[in-house]
């Protein structure tokens, strides 16, 4: 039965993953680029300035930096860990330089997306900032429009109940502690229904499905809290690792960076014929590059809203930021890793077990210490992401149901469960679904930032007019 689903899947995978919706999501980024003059390179100093820098007396209910730290809790997740190791396995190494390639249009996406969730934002009758891709096609676009936020909302809820919020991140958290504590599958325990399983993966479900329900009670604040310690804390560990892999190895980063160029346009030159076509590459690299990020999906614009700040292009380039640090820098570490160790050639690997053996290989420390520091990195950066999408996929649901309070409590039990079976679906087939929900999620969101793109230059030019005649 599974390998039907798996087949079904995968047909419907690869008919949103195509290249149309490839071309729309680059398109818009190449688009909002260019009219916005490489803003993400010229500002991108200013965006990291002003990513510690809280703006005083502004509207909304959290700081610039907790509503960045909130929106990269949803995207540093399994994507930079897990999702880099199997875009390159299966679209080998060349898959790395189009999620970098991705990722850089993505910044103006990111910072557009930022920008209109404040611009367009609204308070709740109980005080809380409410905003996202749903309003800013509702009130920038024209009411008539509402059908197509109430189809990005409806998306918005499933990836966060399917795909990146819940199964995927749960199951790169099992899948890390059993390959940890229980690699060879000797303490196990039969489950009716679902087969056999490590009791490292009951124990590790369970533990995180009380952990989630204790912070998502708390709601946003708590979230935002939760978020501002472990985001930064985690990831400058994980870099400090990373980086010192690849200084250990520094004398093979050319010929890395030479088979991730090759491989882009070239795979077959580099894999041998496993992966054969450019487009191969390109479909594995964008579509875990925006799995990671987030640009176009419409979700961190949700967080976004909810920053203290009066002016939308400054949160703009806070948001921007998250692309930045999310792909440009943590996932080219994690590839960088995978190619010079040749983790991606080693057969039989899957998902974190590739990453692992990237450390384990790369680093002159024992490789139960590497694996150890790895599988806590996954664990922390995959539980705060099902924090995070839990607050976007509830505000999806406000919207879609104008505030019904057990509706979203209802909801917020089911996401709970979720997180509770999550390690008991087939790593494919999790990662596929996420990525169809992606998809069908980015459409409604693109449509936007196309039709408003005149609104966001405008803003941006306005913005910076302003700002010179300050100095």
């Amino acid at each position: 039965m599974w390998e039907a689903i798996n087949s079904f899947l995968t047909t419907v995978d690869n008919l949103v993953w195509g290249v149309p919706l490839m071309v729309l999501i680059m398109a818009g980024g190449i688009l909002l680029t260019a009219r916005l003059g490489l803003l993400q390179i010229r500002r991108l100093p200013l965006a990291l300035k002003w990513m510690f820098k809280n703006e005083e007396e502004g509207d909304g209910e959290i700081s610039s930096f907790a509503a960045l730290c909130t929106a990269l809790s949803a995207t540093i997740g399994t994507g930079n860990i897990v999702g880099v190791a199997t875009a390159v396995c299966a679209g080998g190494p060349g898959a790395l330089f189009w999620m970098i390639l991705a990722a850089f249009f993505g910044m103006a996406t990111k910072f557009s997306e930022g920008l209109l969730a404040v611009k367009y934002r609204v308070v709740a009758e109980d005080g809380h900032s409410l905003g996202g891709p749903f309003y800013y096609i509702e009130k920038g676009m024209g009411a008539k429009w509402k059908w197509l936020a109430k189809i990005f909302a409806f998306f918005g809820v499933c990836v966060g109940l399917f795909g990146i919020g819940t199964f995927s991140q749960v199951n790169g958290i099992s899948s890390a502690v059993q390959n940890f504590f229980d690699p060879n599958k000797s303490n196990c325990v039969n489950i009716p229904f679902l087969g056999e399983y490590s009791w490292a993966v009951v124990i590790s479900s369970l533990i995180l499905a009380a952990c989630v329900a204790a912070i998502l009670i708390g709601g946003l604040k708590r979230i935002a809290t939760v978020s501002q310690i472990i985001v930064p804390f985690m990831a400058v560990i994980y870099l400090i690792f990373s980086v010192a892999l690849i200084l250990l190895n520094i004398t093979e980063i050319p010929a890395a960076i030479v088979t991730v160029v090759k491989g882009a346009f070239n795979p077959s030159a580099v894999t041998g014929g496993v992966v054969g076509t450019m487009i191969v590459s390109m479909q594995k690299g964008v579509a875990r590059g925006i799995f990671s990020n987030e640009a176009g999906l419409g979700s961190a614009p949700i967080a976004a809203a909810a920053a203290q700040t009066k002016e939308p292009v400054r949160q703009g380039l806070v948001s921007m930021t998250g692309t930045f640090i999310d792909t440009i820098v943590i996932c080219t570490m994690t590839g960088l890793s995978i190619v010079l160790t040749g983790a991606w050639q080693v057969e039989g690997l899957e998902g974190v077990q590739v990453t692992t053996y990237a450390f384990q290989h790369g680093l002159p420390i024992p490789g139960q210490v590497s694996a150890f520091v790895l599988m806590i990195c996954l664990v922390f950066f995959a539980f705060t992401t099902i924090l995070g999408w839990d607050y976007y996929s509830e505000r999806c649901l406000e919207y879609l149901t104008n505030g019904h309070k057990k509706t979203i409590l209802t909801y917020r039990w089911l996401y709970i469960l979720a997180v509770f079976i999550g390690p008991y679906m087939t790593v494919s087939a999790v990662w596929t679904i996420a990525d169809i929900f992606n998809g069908l999620m980015a459409i409604p969101n693109m449509i936007a930032l196309f039709a408003l793109s005149g609104v966001i230059v405008k803003e941006t030019k306005a913005f910076f007019a302003a700002e010179k005649h300050k100095m």
